[in-house]
């Protein structure tokens, strides 16, 4: 009997254990980085430059406002994150099984980052809904102002004023936006290794730094253009006739390239890069050192 329940706990660690260490690396960077993500949001929703919205924050809601939403940001880690890495380990894996133990090319990996990002984002959207709102809440009229106490509590109010479908609203372009994320970040991130480790010989924390550094610039650049999208439908309101102002992601594109053109899209690009890169290079660095730990005590 306790050989059985030893070979099953065996069998079951090596599945989960890229899921438990994927989310718990994702919830340690975004406690670090979570100010930052505030400041970002606020930009893109048109409140002045970086230095502008941090001295309003800091004098108008106080040290705190930097950190509302962080059970939101959390709980989406423990959700997006947990199955976006995990399911990019496990893909990868079986991607090299088929390719006989070789490494992958490139676009093998992009497109294991592709779907472990579908994934991801499919699982996380009603958490990335509650954190957008949550942090878009204090830029509203007071009329308008949900008042969201936590991540629980904002799923709660949705799913009663809302219905439960609407836990999935603009998850088309969180979907998209995370498809872009990841393949840049999870591809990029492999690739780096690969070149530092195996081609210019570098140590494991050069590699990791460098590597995390360059899958950090390319998650950023191809994600802040679905990024931009997904935050306005988000966190659109309608109007006193009732009518929103997008009627969808794409209507949302189609209008901000003809009222401030492409570069648009890219609006609070030096936040969103020095938001995004840190939050995967700590992924990416708190990833590593969970994963020595773990081999230091044989789990």
């Amino acid at each position: 009997m306790g050989d059985s329940k030893k070979s099953t706990a065996t069998g079951v660690w090596p599945t989960v254990k890229p899921f438990v260490n994927g989310g718990t690396s994702g919830m340690l960077a975004t406690c670090v980085i979570q100010p930052i993500d505030m400041i970002k949001v606020r930009i893109q929703l048109g409140q002045g430059s970086a230095g502008q919205v941090a001295r309003t924050m800091l004098k108008e809601e106080g040290f705190g406002a930097f950190y509302k939403g962080l059970s939101a940001g959390l709980l989406r880690q423990a959700t997006y994150t947990t199955a976006r890495l995990g399911s990019f380990k496990i893909l990868t894996n079986k991607a090299i099984e088929a390719n006989d133990g070789k490494p992958l090319p490139l676009y093998q990996k992009a497109l294991c980052g592709l779907t472990a990002g579908a994934i991801g984002a499919s699982i996380g959207s009603p958490a990335d809904l509650a954190l957008i709102r949550m942090q878009a809440d204090a830029t509203l009229p007071e009329a308008q102002r949900r008042h969201y106490k936590n991540a629980f509590h904002a799923l709660s109010r949705i799913v009663a004023d809302e219905g439960v479908l609407a836990l999935w609203k603009g998850a088309g372009p969180t979907v998209v936006r995370a498809m872009a994320l990841n393949m840049g970040m999870l591809a990029s991130y492999d690739q780096s290794v690969e070149l530092f480790r195996d081609s210019l010989g570098f140590g494991e924390g050069a590699t990791v730094l460098g590597a995390s550094t360059i899958s950090g610039f390319f998650a950023a650049a191809c994600s802040l253009p679905f990024d931009y999208v997904k935050t306005q439908i988000q966190k659109m309101q309608p109007d006193a006739e009732g009518k929103l102002p997008y009627s969808g992601s794409f209507d949302c594109t189609i209008k901000t390239l003809k009222s401030g053109g492409p570069l648009k899209f890219y609006t609070g690009f030096p936040v969103y890069c020095v938001r995004i890169a840190p939050h995967v290079m700590l992924t990416w660095i708190f990833l590593n050192n969970i994963q020595k730990v773990q081999k230091s005590v044989g789990l």
